[in-house]
């Protein structure tokens, strides 16, 4: 077993009574681990039951139905994904598990369609207020991301607004027989946040400077929040995104399915990541002089993660 991560838990109170103290412990811990642990979020705990209980109602459906909902056109960004499609960069092997993927429940021009169960009345309500719930809780991590960095508190309102955010629901299946693949292979998220829910389930490890794998084990309720390569590039890596995987479990435990929902936090698509210039300077030369757009940045991420395919590749050509 993994020994376990010592991440500080910070309460999101803090954000609205002190909002010195709570930038400053977010930054501490986001600078030592790349992750933090957020308690106090006060999202509804009857819309988390209800959201858990769509959530499994979908992954029990049947598999010909589920697919029905998969379309590879448009990389895993809405819809339904299959067992063994994603794999992490690098990987030898596909992770073992599906997902659902929707972005916000609004009509915009040029926003991507969300794809909603039919054969589940209660999901789209369910999700739609807890998509909102996530991106409040975001705005104040941001803020706080923001102040540690000596920013204005407001300075990626803009950023995100109208951003490619998206929450995806994961099922890892019972693992049957131990073999080559993982529930997630060793990898970093692409946004500028994650926010998770359903880290209790034992599995989720990230990996310290010293390369060891530390188990993640948050109190029941709360937030794990990871910083993304997106904040990691824009931040000239004085905030890490952490490389992390979600294990197989033990051999008592191999019968029992994970479920997770995690949130990604996206700026809009011609948001320009720059790197700041407060994270340059003597000794940290700018890693990044060309910018680049969040829709460049995940275009290439997508490609590199099996989503979608290179367009060299689709035309045959090597």
């Amino acid at each position: 077993m993994s020994a376990t991560a010592d991440i500080p838990v910070v309460s999101l109170d803090l954000h609205a009574h002190d909002a010195d103290r709570f930038g400053a412990a977010l930054g501490d811990t986001f600078r030592r681990f790349g992750f933090a642990v957020v308690a106090d979020h006060a999202i509804p705990v009857p819309l988390l039951a209800e959201a858990d209980a769509q959530m499994r109602a979908l992954f029990a459906l049947p598999v010909e139905v589920k697919r029905a909902w998969y379309r590879p056109d448009l990389a895993g960004a809405r819809g339904y994904t299959p067992f063994g499609i994603e794999g992490a960069k690098g990987a030898a092997h596909r992770d073992l598990k599906e997902f659902w993927q929707m972005g916000r429940d609004e009509e915009s021009p040029g926003a991507m369609a969300n794809l909603w169960p039919a054969q589940l009345p209660g999901f789209r309500p369910a999700f739609a207020a807890l998509f909102g719930e996530f991106e409040r809780v975001g705005a104040a991590v941001l803020s706080g991301v923001a102040r540690h960095l000596g920013l204005a508190d407001d300075w990626f309102v803009d950023a995100v607004t109208g951003g490619n955010s998206t929450l995806r629901l994961l099922h890892y299946p019972p693992v049957e027989i131990e073999g080559a693949g993982v529930r997630a292979g060793a990898h970093e998220d692409i946004d500028l946040v994650t926010l998770l829910l359903g880290a209790e389930e034992a599995g989720l490890e990230l990996r310290d400077r010293e390369g060891r794998w530390l188990a993640v084990r948050p109190p029941e309720g709360a937030l794990v929040i990871n910083v993304g390569d997106m904040l990691q590039r824009l931040t000239n890596h004085v905030l890490p995104s952490t490389t992390h995987r979600v294990v197989n479990p033990p051999e008592t435990r191999r019968g029992i399915a994970r479920y997770s929902m995690p949130f990604f936090l996206h700026p809009r698509p011609d948001f320009l990541i720059r790197t700041l210039p407060q994270c340059i300077g003597v000794g940290e030369p700018d890693r990044y002089p060309e910018p680049i757009t969040e829709r460049a940045f995940l275009e290439q991420r997508l490609y590199e993660i099996g989503l979608k395919k290179n367009p060299k590749e689709e035309l045959g050509v090597n």
